[in-house]
């Protein structure tokens, strides 16, 4: 079986074209753990896979814990090169058919070379039982309290096809990402558990950025969780509308547009393709 491993800005993934049936839905979530495993797979922070039904072009994406994502703004850049690279599509701009519904990315070029893929990410989600976050049914969620232990927060939760609770901090470096972020991640408030965004203000166009991935832990860089918190900053009065994203992988840029939807900008790169050996994918079927 043929693979192909790429990042957008350090957040990698296992990039497979394949219909999912090439096992059995019931063996996705574990083949997904075993082989995003960095030390007995091939290593990332996800699975996708990339394949074509009802003439549609689909993506479908699964944590390192083997769950399910609804989107994720990263590899939807990575899927959007590789089908673009590969002939799978002619034209730069397409529908990607997802979980959270079709995305629409488009390829940038400089000359023959491509730069960037800019995704159209749709409308964000913002009132609590669509987020969902409980006990705010038809309610939008800006700078309320959530209790950790002792401790008080306030926070700001937005959807992009998947949850994200937003913290706004002094200080991104020394923020407790590791251990305030899975406490979050699976507080009783989201059902569905949450990513978790620690955002350091500084200006009204530029941010810094550490997140925690659901299913995940600390990535380098978050599509969604970057559109999620200029959203957030914007309902808060902290932020303009275009904002510059500085995540420990890199940038990106994103807009929140007069049509309601969220623009993201950024790159996608290939590391390498391989193939999976007939002793992995044996011992994959025997467990």
């Amino acid at each position: 079986m043929h693979f192909t491993k790429w990042h957008g800005l350090g957040n990698d993934f296992i990039l497979i074209e394949e219909d999912p049936g090439f096992i059995a839905e019931d063996q996705l979530s574990g083949f997904a753990r075993r082989i995003c495993d960095r030390n007995f797979g091939v290593g990332g922070d996800g699975l996708v896979l990339v394949f074509q039904e009802q003439g549609l072009l689909n993506m479908r994406i699964f944590n390192a814990d083997g769950s399910e994502a609804e989107m994720c703004g990263n590899a939807i850049r990575c899927v959007a090169r590789y089908v673009y690279e590969r002939g799978l599509v002619k034209d730069r701009s397409f529908e990607i058919n997802t979980r959270s519904g079709i995305k629409l990315p488009e390829i940038i070029m400089d000359g023959e070379k491509v730069v960037a893929v800019k995704v159209d990410m749709g409308e964000p989600i913002l009132t609590g039982d669509a987020i969902p976050v409980a006990g705010y049914d038809g309610a939008r969620v800006i700078e309320e309290d959530i209790t950790v232990g002792d401790e008080s927060f306030k926070f700001t939760a937005v959807s992009m096809g998947n949850p994200h609770c937003l913290l706004f901090v002094p200080n991104v470096s020394n923020a407790p990402v590791k251990t305030l972020g899975p406490r979050l991640e699976h507080h009783e408030i989201f059902p569905n558990q949450t990513n978790v965004e620690f955002i350091e203000v500084k200006t009204p166009e530029e941010i810094n950025l550490r997140v925690w991935e659901r299913g995940v832990g600390e990535t380098l860089a978050c599509g969604t969780g970057t559109c999620a918190a200029v959203v957030g900053g914007v309902l808060t009065g902290r932020l303009d509308r275009r904002v510059q994203v500085n995540l420990p992988g890199g940038r990106l840029l994103v807009e929140w547009a007069a049509n309601n939807h969220v623009y993201m900008t950024g790159p996608a790169e290939e590391v390498f393709e391989g193939r999976l050996s007939e002793s992995f994918l044996n011992h994959h079927q025997r467990s």
